[in-house]
């Protein structure tokens, strides 16, 4: 049955209650979209634009939500990924803030798309992405609707690249500002963020203690390196897995083993993929594997780990926790797949901390209203988040900390800008 974009389709509206102190509990940890906020109630630098975002529905997208509205865009509002959902705060928006939320925890497939067509119903003419599967649809098959679009911004690492690849083939028809790409999102959203939830995610999926565990982690990228630190701080034994050799050789620097997939497959107890690509794990990772391996992805899409394969293989499959799957092999061993392969820190926890997703929804907002003022000069491509803004969220940031940090002298300016002055 199609969605109606006139409505809202939410799990159950008598948990809005309960999903507004979610909210209000993120909130205290939000201090800089809080500023932006009470800016934005005053200066409306979005009245009436519509925008359709989709984003993961959590407390703390709530509250970007809610700083967008103040700032004045008529808002829809669907997931970008069927287990992240949290069903009171998608109950809260729909009936307490009246913004158009189409998102259910566990949604199939067909409800999935069925809420992003419901979310572009909405006819907006700024989009917000989080992995480019609104903008994906938008550009196969409502390209309609593509005239109206002025701008868009995109969250995540797995939608830039994708929203790159549609750039440089000619193919992306209005001007995209690429969140992900600023320091104050990638740095420490993926490094902290998904650092700290991942090991939350594996750890309250499976209760598994990581002191003593081989923890092997394909990919070394911001959220890599985040992931190791912290595995590393539980005691576990952190193998590296790469194909870029100077992200490898940093690995090595950096006091970790590093290996092929291949190698790995044989040592590991805990896999964990965080590079935005496909089939990482293999069919020939799963013959390698220690019987009880447990297997978890924090990449944006459920393509890491090749679950066909697994399928293909296995002769039992059965559900031994609330988000842990065991797969039976032939020869008796089992293989074990959180999250059914989707994001770990979404699918069993409760993703990033708030403080953390204060910085990169605090970029989010700032750069609609970047693009509301400046997409009519705007090019069809992807650009990085303008640094007067990337500064700013760090500024705000350490202000809400009560840090100080130093000013240059005008000595110290004049020096770093002249060439006159040597040894």
């Amino acid at each position: 049955m199609k969605v109606s974009a006139k409505g809202n389709d939410v799990k159950d509206l008598g948990l809005a209650a309960q999903g507004q102190d979610l909210i209000d509990w993120a909130a205290r940890e939000m201090p800089v979209l809080n500023l932006i906020r009470a800016r934005f109630q005053k200066e409306r630098p979005l009245k009436g634009l519509k925008l359709a975002a989709c984003l993961h529905v959590t407390s703390e997208t709530a509250n970007l939500m809610l700083t967008l509205k103040a700032g004045g865009a008529d808002l829809a509002l669907c997931a970008s990924n069927p287990l992240s959902t949290n069903d009171a705060v998608a109950a809260a928006l729909a009936s307490t803030h009246q913004i158009k939320t189409y998102a259910i925890k566990g949604e199939d497939n067909d409800t999935y798309y069925q809420h992003i067509e419901a979310a572009l119903d909405h006819e907006p003419v700024m989009t917000m992405d989080d992995g480019a599967d609104l903008v994906s649809v938008l550009h196969r098959s409502r390209k309609e609707q593509l005239s109206q679009v002025i701008g868009g911004t995109e969250e995540t690492t797995t939608g830039v690249v994708r929203l790159r690849a549609m750039a440089e083939r000619g193919v992306l028809r209005y001007p995209i500002v690429a969140v992900n790409e600023a320091d104050t999102k990638h740095m420490f959203d993926n490094r902290y963020g998904t650092g700290q939830s991942t090991i939350d995610g594996i750890i309250r999926a499976t209760n598994v203690l990581l002191a003593g565990k081989t923890f092997v982690i394909a990919g070394y990228g911001w959220v890599g390196r985040g992931l190791a630190s912290r595995a590393k701080g539980h005691g576990a034994d952190v193998v590296i897995t790469e194909v870029d050799s100077v992200k490898a050789l940093e690995a090595a620097m950096d006091g970790f083993r590093v290996m092929t997939m291949g190698e790995a497959a044989r040592e590991g107890d805990i896999f964990v993929t965080v590079t935005g690509d496909v089939n990482v794990i293999d069919r020939a990772h799963f013959e390698a594997m220690k019987d009880g391996a447990i297997l978890a992805n924090s990449g944006h899409f459920n393509s890491e780990i090749n679950l066909k394969a697994l399928d293909a293989m296995a002769t039992g499959v059965r559900q031994v926790r609330p988000s842990v799957q065991e797969y039976r092999l032939g020869d008796g061993r089992r293989l074990h797949v959180l999250g059914e392969g989707r994001l770990i820190n979404l699918a069993a926890a409760e993703g990033h901390p708030a403080a953390v997703m204060d910085m990169s929804f605090a970029n989010q907002a700032l750069c609609a209203e970047y693009m509301a003022k400046n997409a009519s000069t705007l090019e069809n491509k992807v650009y990085d988040v303008p640094s007067a803004i990337d500064a700013e969220v760090a500024r705000l940031k350490l202000k809400a900390m009560g840090i100080e940090i130093d000013t240059l002298t005008e000595e110290q300016q004049r020096y770093l800008t002249s060439w006159e002055e040597g040894t």
